[in-house]
């Protein structure tokens, strides 16, 4: 890299920024260097040059070097051994030689990934010395010629390349630079693609291809020249965007806008005006046409580089355009894939779409385009039909093409010498259909008969409260204002607030949860015996400690609590030793909650603890609910003075937690901010309130009354009334986030599933 060692990183190209990045992880001199198909956007030169690179690093260093690809035509000659992996298991493994053989014997859909001269070997013989380079399959062929008769007759003729195609993208003399002081990057474009046309565009690194479809897009404007699409300038077109021009960008995350795959798609038909009915119809065909109906409720930053890639193309379609721009539209996909696409390519192009597709995948412009188009230097070059275009080619050519040049001239795909040496094609054939496959699930959707029963339990519990309210209410005008006045408008506050629960729409956020089926809703055992613990273990402890060791060993006690909250945590991985990643999730989420206090320590009450233990019960679990909150409460107690307290705290926190998780199990408390805030309102006023201001009559009493624990709660209802408020405060802003965000942890990572 001494050539290039002090340019800018951005006047890189990308086979100069992948050789960057390799050079920096080697500075740090890996053992093992592990790669993830580092040449997928690499053009074909820069991706031998580097696989050479790797192989020098493994050969003079002894780094042992893992690469997972999906093109891995140049890495099975370096490669010692392969794993083909399918569906999360191990297919085959071996040497390079003897996973071919296995393949090919087999008939496995894999055997398309395979370099060409062992596809080509594997279809005409039936040995067990499979060629894997380009060279070892010449010499096989020549071998081959000399004991067999080849018929090139049976090999396509190209076409004369002529074209009566009307013109839908006309460039024009077009010039391009990012910066008025930074030299050109498209240097006088000119080319002309016709309706229903197959248009790919290759070149190295750094020529300009992406830069092109820019302009082509609108997205950037060339200083110099016009560009026009249907005979119009692209400044002329409003919408350009609706039906008549889709792009898919080389990075599809660009794209992505939602929560989850099935409301990204759902959001390019918002504007179509169809019913629910049919936009469900037509997210349903694209995704089972592009195989991602498995994935619909995912997020889309979740999913593999592959996935996003068809999710980003099936984003596209849903438009309907009538021209279609590709940049690296085969990057991540597997063989497989590969064949649905060239059919998808096909079957746009019979409706008269205009693909224009930027690819350093040569083998699939080869098979699949109208007319292939050499870029360099900031121009088109050369263009041509595929025979012709990669006819005679060293580098921007097909493997077959230069397997077979000595023997087969004409020939550029691998059907071509299958079919000269008189082996038959393999016919390819995706077996899917737009309308086939199952109806996309909402895995986390209640059904309709669950929510009916659900609305008639909401119903009758917001009618006993109504009654309770009424009746409250006309016993304090008769009470007039007398001493007992008070409590019962503290009593009118909670009839309130169940008839609010209960009557209010019951909208859920667009956080989108796991939720167990109505069979799982009933507590399980170790749920049963986790509360008896809490209930029952936790509170004894906390008598114990204050009744036995007058309270001067309140840090045993908060330990012994912690000790008693692990047991029920412990008892959800059952047989099971739970994970890292699992443990850090609540540890995380413990941290969040001390940060949090210790972030408003200067607003009395106003804090987002009891916030963050909901949450984490309702996401976790009971369990680990009342874990976050007692933790929480021991923890941040470091900042804010130990004492007799950090008992009675850890457990007030804790049982939030715990109950928030019961009932989101029980399918009481829903997941709409309503529902959330105005529970975590009622839980700290009657919960935290109700066990602190006992407490501290408790702590500080000798001989306590009832007259001390009446006058403690009333002094702390004030204090109550702000914490609690804060809560649901916390609770409507912070709730929708930070469920998301742990559900996609727990989905991604498998994470203690209900």
């Amino acid at each position: 890299i001494q050539t290039w060692f002090h340019k800018k990183v951005s006047e890189l190209s990308g086979g100069q920024k992948q050789i960057l990045n390799l050079a920096s992880v080697m500075v740090m001199q890996p053992s093992v260097l592990i790669l993830d198909e580092p040449t997928a956007q690499l053009d074909p030169v820069a991706a031998v040059e580097f696989i050479k690179i790797l192989e020098k690093i493994n050969r003079e260093l002894g780094t042992a070097v893992i690469i997972s690809e999906h093109r891995p035509e140049e890495t099975f000659s370096i490669s010692d051994r392969v794993i083909v992996m399918d569906q999360g298991r191990i297919t085959a493994e071996g040497p390079p030689r003897k996973v071919c053989e296995i393949l090919m014997k087999s008939g496995h859909e894999m055997c398309a990934a395979l370099p060409a001269p062992a596809i080509i070997y594997g279809s005409v013989e039936k040995g067990d010395a499979y060629p894997v380079t380009v060279r070892e399959g010449r010499e096989w062929l020549e071998k081959y010629s000399d004991n067999h008769k080849l018929n090139p007759e049976v090999i396509p003729l190209p076409d004369d390349g002529s074209t009566d195609r009307e013109p839908v993208i006309e460039i024009k003399n077009a010039w391009f630079r990012y910066e008025r002081n930074r030299p050109d990057v498209i240097k006088g474009l000119s080319a002309c693609i016709g309706r229903g046309e197959i248009f790919a565009v290759m070149g190295g690194n750094g020529a300009g291809k992406t830069t092109a479809l820019s302009l082509i897009s609108g997205l950037n404007r060339p200083y110099r020249g016009e560009i026009r699409i249907k005979g119009r300038k692209i400044s002329e077109i409003k919408d350009l965007y609706n039906g008549t021009l889709g792009l898919l960008p080389q990075d599809p995350r660009t794209l992505f806008t939602k929560k989850t795959v099935y409301q990204d798609l759902s959001e390019i038909l918002s504007d179509k005006k169809l019913n629910r009915e049919e936009a469900d119809k037509r997210v349903k065909k694209i995704s089972v046409l592009c195989r991602i109906d498995n994935l619909l409720y995912c997020h889309p930053y979740d999913l593999s580089g592959g996935e996003q890639q068809r999710t980003a193309l099936a984003k596209v379609l849903l438009k309907e355009p009538e021209i279609l721009l590709l940049d690296e539209p085969t990057k991540g996909l597997d063989a497989e894939f590969k064949t649905v696409f060239a059919d998808i390519l096909k079957d746009l192009k019979s409706r008269g779409v205009t693909v224009v597709m930027v690819s350093h995948d040569i083998e699939f412009c080869a098979e699949n385009a109208d007319r292939c188009a050499m870029f360099f230097d900031g121009s088109i070059t050369s263009e041509d039909v595929p025979r012709r275009f990669f006819a005679g080619k060293s580098f921007y050519t097909t493997a077959a093409s230069r397997m077979a040049r000595a023997v087969l001239p004409e020939a550029v795909l691998t059907d071509d010498i299958i079919c000269a040496c008189g082996g038959s094609a393999g016919k390819r054939n995706n077996g899917i259909s737009p309308e086939s496959g199952p109806p996309p699930k909402k895995s986390e959707e209640i059904s309709k008969k669950d929510r009916k029963k659900s609305g008639n339990v909401r119903a009758i519990l917001g009618c006993l409260f109504g009654v309770l309210f009424a009746v409250t209410c006309i016993i304090q005008m008769r009470a007039g204002r007398t001493s007992g006045t008070f409590g019962l408008q503290i009593i009118t506050i909670f009839e309130l607030a169940g008839c609010l629960i209960c009557f209010l729409p019951h909208k859920d956020s667009g956080a989108e949860m796991i939720r167990r089926p109505e069979t799982e809703k009933n507590l399980t055992k170790r749920t049963a015996a986790a509360a008896l613990m809490i209930l029952i273990a936790v509170p004894v402890t906390i008598y114990f400690g204050f009744s036995f060791l007058d309270d001067r060993k309140y840090y045993f006690i908060s330990l012994m609590i912690i000790l008693e909250t692990l047991i029920p945590f412990f008892l959800i991985f059952e047989k099971r030793k739970p994970r890292a990643r699992e443990l850090i999730v609540i540890s995380v989420l413990c941290a969040i909650a001390v940060a949090g206090r210790a972030a408003f320590f200067m607003l009395p009450q106003f804090k987002p603890v009891a916030a963050i233990v909901i949450t984490a019960g309702i996401c976790l679990g009971g369990e680990s609910g009342f874990m976050v909150g007692s933790v929480t409460g021991f923890v941040s107690n470091f900042f804010f003075g130990q004492g007799p307290w950090t008992p009675w705290q850890m457990f007030a926190f804790g049982i939030i937690g715990f109950l928030a998780g019961i009932l989101f199990r029980k399918g009481i408390l829903r997941k709409s901010r309503i529902s959330l805030c105005i529970f975590g309102f009622a839980a700290v006023l009657v919960i935290y309130g109700g066990i602190m201001n006992p407490a501290s009559v408790i702590m500080w009493q000798d001989r306590p009354s009832s007259e001390m624990f009446v006058t403690a709660y009333i002094m702390g209802l004030p204090f109550d009334l702000v914490h609690a408020a804060s809560t649901a405060f916390f609770l409507w802003f912070l709730s929708e986030p930070m469920i998301e965000k742990i559900e996609r942890i727990k989905i991604k990572y498998g994470l203690m599933e209900p």
